[in-house]
C-alpha cells in the first residue's frame, strides 16, 4: 500500500492539478497574475472618432422610418470598436438622440445619471421632475438619478443632442432599472434655463472660457456649491486658440469629447485622430493625449468624464503625479 501511495505522488503533475482545480471551481492565481495585476492601467476600449457627417443622415433616416410609437428613445449609440454596447469607454456611455417635431419621448426615470449636450435644433425641451427647460445649442442639461423626465419638440426640424450616462458601470453593479410614468409627460412647469441648477447655458460657459488668458482654458461644470454635478459623472468645456494645443495629459480617468466649434486633431496614444464641428471622440483611461486646433479659428470642446467616481474611489492618478503622495499611511 505504501509503495502505491509513493508512486501516485511521483506521478502527480501540474497539468493534473489544473484539471482538479477546475473541477472544484477554483483557479490558480499564478496563471493569471499578469492579467489581474498589470504593470499599468489596462482599459479594454480604444480611442475612436464618430463623424457627425456620417451619423447625421442615418439619424435623420431613423426619424423618418421609425415612428414615435416604436421609438421611446430614438438613439444611435456610440459603441466602442473594441466592445459592445453600452461601452463608449469602459465606464462611459454616449449616444446621439433625436426628437422630431411634435413628438414626445415618454416620461420615465432610472438609476443612471445623465448629462445631455445640445447639438442642434430649435424648439426642443426636456422636463425633469416637474421642471420644463428649453434646449439651446451648446447647453448642458442634467438628468439626476431617479428623476422623471421626458423630451419634446415644437416647431419644425429635428432636435439632436449627445447623451452621456454611466451605464457601463451597471455591468458590474446590477442595480440599474427603469420605471415608466403612466402618462407620456410628467406634469411640469416652465423654468428659466438661465437660472435652473439643471442647466449650464453655453453662452455663460463660453464667456468664462474666453475670460481666461492664454492659449488653452478649461472650466468644469460644477454645482453652485462648487461640487461636481454627480458622484459618478462630471464634465468640462475647453478652449484652444487657433494653431495652438492643449497640454499633453495621461490620466486614469476616461472621457468623451464633442467638438462644439472648430476643427483640429488629437494625438491619443501613438495615433492621430482628425475631427471637426459635430464630431465626437473618446479617450480611454491612461492613453496619453493632446488636442491641436487648426489655424482657421479657436476650438471649443465639450467633455464628460468619470472623474468624480475615479477620484472618490481613490483611483485617480496622472502621469506627472508623485506616486508617493498616494501612499495611505
Amino acid at each position: 500500500m505504501a509503495s502505491t501511495q509513493v508512486k501516485s505522488v511521483l506521478l502527480d503533475t501540474e497539468e493534473q492539478l489544473l484539471i482538479d482545480l477546475e473541477a472544484s471551481k477554483t483557479l490558480p492565481l499564478w496563471k493569471q497574475m499578469a492579467r489581474l495585476n498589470p504593470p499599468a492601467p489596462s482599459p479594454t476600449t480604444v480611442p475612436n472618432v464618430w463623424k457627425y457627417s456620417t451619423i447625421r443622415p442615418n439619424l435623420e433616416r431613423a426619424g423618418n422610418l421609425v415612428p414615435e410609437s416604436q421609438a421611446e428613445r430614438r438613439v444611435l449609440m456610440l459603441t466602442n470598436p473594441a466592445r459592445d454596447a453600452p461601452f463608449t469607454t469602459d465606464t462611459l456611455y454616449a449616444g446621439l438622440q433625436l426628437v422630431m417635431p411634435n413628438e414626445t419621448a415618454r416620461a420615465h426615470r432610472h438609476t443612471a445619471f445623465a448629462m445631455r449636450f445640445i447639438i442642434e435644433g430649435q424648439g426642443g425641451f426636456t422636463a425633469v421632475h416637474g421642471r420644463r427647460i428649453t434646449m439651446q445649442r451648446g447647453d448642458v442639461i442634467l438628468t439626476p438619478t431617479w428623476n422623471y423626465h421626458d423630451h419634446g419638440k415644437d416647431g419644425s426640424g429635428p432636435m439632436v443632442w449627445l447623451d452621456g450616462l454611466d451605464l457601463p458601470n451597471f455591468r458590474h453593479f446590477p442595480v440599474h432599472f427603469v420605471e415608466h410614468f403612466d402618462q407620456p409627460r410628467y406634469p411640469a412647469e416652465n423654468v428659466d434655463s438661465a437660472t435652473s441648477p439643471l442647466v449650464f447655458p453655453w453662452v455663460t460657459m463660453k464667456a468664462q472660457l474666453d475670460g481666461v488668458a492664454g492659449d488653452w482654458a478649461t472650466k468644469r461644470y460644477l454645482k453652485e456649491n462648487g461640487r461636481e454635478v454627480s458622484r459618478v459623472l462630471g464634465g468640462c468645456a475647453e478652449r484652444i486658440s487657433a494653431s495652438k494645443a492643449s497640454p499633453p495629459r495621461r490620466e486614469t480617468t476616461s472621457a468623451v469629447y464633442h467638438v462644439i466649434i472648430g476643427k483640429g486633431r488629437s494625438t491619443i496614444g501613438d495615433k492621430e485622430y482628425i475631427w471637426e464641428q459635430g464630431d465626437t471622440f473618446c479617450v480611454p483611461a491612461w492613453y496619453r493625449y493632446q488636442h491641436f486646433a487648426d489655424a482657421d479659428e479657436p476650438v471649443y470642446l465639450y467633455r464628460f468624464d468619470d472623474t468624480p467616481m475615479i477620484d472618490a474611489l481613490g483611483f485617480y492618478r496622472s502621469d506627472d503625479m508623485d506616486v508617493e503622495s498616494l501612499v495611505d499611511e
